[in-house]
């Protein structure tokens, strides 16, 4: 069993790793011939000509730099380089307004930004004007900005080109220790303005060094590969996706997009995934959609893995059904291992809570899902589900080595260790609120099991508290809600009230297949007026609430107008609700629903 070395930071762990294996593929991005890789060595020698061109630009230790870009390799070689130069990296979403890009260059006090295309350089650039310390602009592909103020502006590939790397030299200058600032990242806000989370190097060391030890002992650590598809400016992808293959000495993919992703995975065969529930939800409804259309043989099979695998999940096949169990291990399982690339050990989900029934259903196509469980603040992982300790959908896993969580008295989940931010930045209130004697008060209701395994019920400021004093988590009953073919998003209210009622987000392939089942026009705004419409979406939630408590059941629900998006500011970047948001939209119409 290998363990990842005590590295003093983040840019030894990487220099260690060029040394071992120097001209072996590492950075992938598909390109006019297909895939394209870059080697160790050669990203190394561009972190350090880039490093040294920012100290030519007069860029200091401790000084903050902005980067704005989608996921690729100059957003690593950027990261990293920005580090390897002693300042501080504030990886930032390409979905920003110019309003967050202004508010974030101001609170961070950056010094400079890179941003990646012209597109996104003309929101950057009249965010900087806004600012008052950000003067310097790199563009890592070649952009016309018109010139504003007394901002510079710098090509990427002229600054790298400008500089004969010394990698050797670069390595040996990354003198920082554990407690040094690496980058701060701003959470995405579900409920108002983002807070700068100040990492320290050892915050996210800790969090790889945990996470090697899970793929180490669990499934053994060889020759992997990474698919990276979440944003790199999230915490979770920027740790579990891009330091966390790094420590492992592994290759990483960049994707092509949501579209593309299929296609993706098939062709680069990734042996570990770092993705949220949403697009486990997605896959699954597309796996089922997939599977009806071929006929009864491939539907019974279908069936007959899930049966099986809710008993495998519960303690045993039994062994009158053990026969068919091989039979589907050689007919059913390989093909569905072989749409997510044949040699996958497992999928890794977190920034929101997952559906237990979603992990029994993977589980029982042969998939493993493993459900983590984290936030910004701690680097971002606290715990993660193992084969070894036994998979349990609705536990999130026991902590990672080094980190001690305890439950306080009013069932707030308290974590403590190396991971825990230093604070954040510029904000000694909110600080002060959440780091209370040296423990993060991670403001998540939960239980510790038996076997040592993290249980989450609900985010402590979301519990919905009804008007006889119930508690209702509405996670779980969104999640349950989003299982039917009816609905692609929910959210329920009800705090202070009678009842729960809810928001609905038709699902749009569901919506155009109802159209032409019925003969009504493959009309939004038609079919939401439709009364039969209507009732089938109803009916959907009547089937949900057959399995719910009386204090969970939703009583009436509403249409929404639109898909919860980021870009209409309903759902923060790392695919979580905005619950202010849809209040202030739906307020009244949900306010209604309890008058009628």
């Amino acid at each position: 069993m290998r363990q990842l070395e005590h590295f003093p930071n983040l840019l030894t762990m990487f220099f260690t790793r060029v040394r071992e294996k120097g001209d072996a593929p590492f950075l992938w991005h598909y390109g006019e011939d297909g895939w394209e890789a870059q080697t160790w060595r050669e990203i190394a020698e561009q972190v350090s000509a880039l490093a040294d061109a920012l100290e030519k630009l007069g860029l200091q230790r401790g000084d903050r730099v902005v980067l704005v870009s989608e996921n690729r390799p100059e957003f690593c070689i950027a990261d990293l380089a920005i580090m390897a130069a002693g300042c501080v990296s504030v990886p930032t979403y390409t979905t920003n307004t110019e309003r967050d890009h202004a508010h974030i260059l101001e609170d961070s006090r950056a010094k400079a930004v890179i941003v990646s295309n012209q597109k996104l350089a003309k929101t950057v650039t009249s965010a900087a004007l806004l600012a008052t310390h950000c003067k310097t602009i790199i563009g890592i592909e070649p952009m016309r900005i018109g010139q504003g103020g007394d901002i510079q502006f710098h090509d990427w590939t002229a600054l790298i080109e400008a500089e004969t790397p010394d990698v050797d030299a670069r390595a040996e200058r990354c003198d920082f220790a554990r407690e040094d600032t690496a980058c701060i990242i701003y959470t995405s806000g579900t409920g108002g303005a983002p807070r700068g989370v100040m990492q320290h190097h050892g915050a996210i060391l800790h969090n790889c060094e945990g996470c090697v030890a899970v793929i180490s002992e669990d499934f053994g650590w060889k020759d992997e590969v990474f698919l990276s598809f979440l944003p790199l400016s999230h915490a979770y992808e920027h740790s579990g996706g891009q330091f966390f293959p790094i420590g492992l000495g592994g290759q990483i993919y960049y994707s092509r997009g949501l579209e593309k992703l299929a296609a993706d995975i098939l062709e680069t065969k990734p042996t570990i995934m770092v993705v949220v529930p949403r697009l486990f939800e997605v896959l699954r409804q597309r796996l089922l959609k997939t599977i009806e259309k071929q006929g009864k043989f491939p539907n019974f099979m279908l069936q007959r893995a899930l049966d099986i695998g809710e008993k495998d999940y519960a303690g045993s096949v039994p062994f009158k059904d053990r026969p068919m169990d091989v039979l589907l291990d050689v007919i059913l399982r390989p093909k569905i291992r072989k749409r997510f690339g044949g040699r996958l050990k497992a999928m890794v989900s977190g920034g929101a809570p997952l559906n237990p029934e979603i992990g029994i259903f993977f589980h029982s196509l042969g998939l493993t899902l493993l459900q983590g469980y984290g936030q910004t603040e701690s680097g971002p992982v606290i715990s993660c589900n193992r084969p070894k300790t036994g998979l349990k959908m609705d536990t999130v896993g026991p902590p990672l080595i080094n980190t001690e969580v305890k439950i306080a008295e009013d069932g707030e989940i308290l974590v403590k260790g190396e991971l825990v931010m230093q604070g954040y930045w510029r904000n000694d209130e909110e600080t002060a609120r959440v780091l209370k004697d040296g423990w993060l008060h991670t403001g998540d209701i939960g239980y510790i099991d038996e076997a040592g395994r993290i249980a989450i019920t609900d985010r402590k400021k979301d519990l919905i508290v009804n008007d006889k004093g119930d508690n209702v988590a509405p996670q779980r009953v969104e999640g349950m809600l989003t299982l039917e073919p009816e609905i692609l998003q929910a959210m329920v209210v009800g705090d202070k009230r009678p009842h729960l009622v809810g928001l609905i987000v038709p699902d749009p392939e569901w919506m155009r297949e109802w159209a032409a089942a019925t003969g009504v026009p493959n009309d939004e705004a038609e079919l939401r007026g439709n009364p039969d419409f209507q009732k089938a979406v109803s009916a959907a939630v009547d089937r949900v609430n057959k399995g719910l408590a009386t204090v969970e059941k939703v009583r009436r629900v509403i249409l929404a107008d639109e898909a919860f998006t980021v870009e209409n500011d309903q759902m923060t970047p790392s695919m979580k609700i905005r619950r202010h948001v849809l209040r202030d939209a739906y307020g009244e119409r949900l306010n209604a629903l309890y008058r009628h």
